[in-house]
């Protein structure tokens, strides 16, 4: 497998779900100055959006998270992330090639990819960093992969792998001592205050480093 581009400052990867929490900015902001400056980055994910809708709010989101030095990123939407000056954009698995995303948004842009397999991430070898799902049981996302195949993804892909689904604060070293460079999280960090439930996510790093 290919090199990665670059290493992520980040360790927390929070992806959004207005379904959960409506005031997204507000949820958003709530969260980051929870923990330290740049441990998190954001990922706008509403596919149901329009592009204008989700435009406005990637601007909104935008505004919260250079205050707090969080790179943003744009679920699929490059047009949407390049408009509202998005810091890059996440990848599924049938989307542009990473390169083909790169040359639209720039070098300095970050792109993440959503991978399911050590083939997708073979696939996704370009990109900066992947989220590998479903490690444990979690609504809708499929049968979980396991910790096993987390350590065997970690120990052949060189990019940096954020563990995603079912991933509690108290799975966190689990996953961190199978290989995982960081966690993605949706209810984790959404569910409850935003303020205490991402310092509870954050609180395995602190120990860890």
């Amino acid at each position: 497998m290919t090199g990665v581009s670059r290493v992520p400052t980040f360790r927390l990867y929070l992806v959004t779900d207005r379904r959960i929490r409506p005031d997204l900015p507000t949820a958003v902001d709530r969260a980051l100055c929870a923990i330290p400056r740049g441990a998190a980055a954001v990922q706008l994910r509403e596919k149901d959006l329009s592009a204008r809708e989700l435009f406005e709010l990637a601007r909104a989101l935008r505004e919260v998270t250079a205050r707090h030095g969080a790179p943003l990123l744009v679920n699929e939407r490059l047009d949407v992330a390049r408009a509202a000056g998005a810091d890059g954009v996440h990848l599924r698995r049938a989307s542009l090639d990473c390169a083909d995303a790169r040359t639209f948004l720039g070098e300095v842009a970050w792109i993440g990819a959503s991978c399911h397999s050590l083939a997708e991430l073979d696939e996704r070898a370009g990109a900066d960093f992947a989220t590998f799902s479903p490690i444990f049981a979690s609504p809708g996302k499929g049968e979980p992969l396991g910790l096993d195949a987390l350590a065997e993804a970690a120990r052949i892909s060189r990019l940096p792998l954020f563990a995603l689904g079912g991933v509690s604060a108290e799975r966190i070293p689990e996953v961190l001592a199978a290989g995982a460079f960081g966690v993605a999280a949706i209810r984790a960090w959404l569910d409850g205050d935003p303020a205490e439930s991402t310092r509870r996510l954050w609180k395995p790093f602190e120990k860890a480093s």
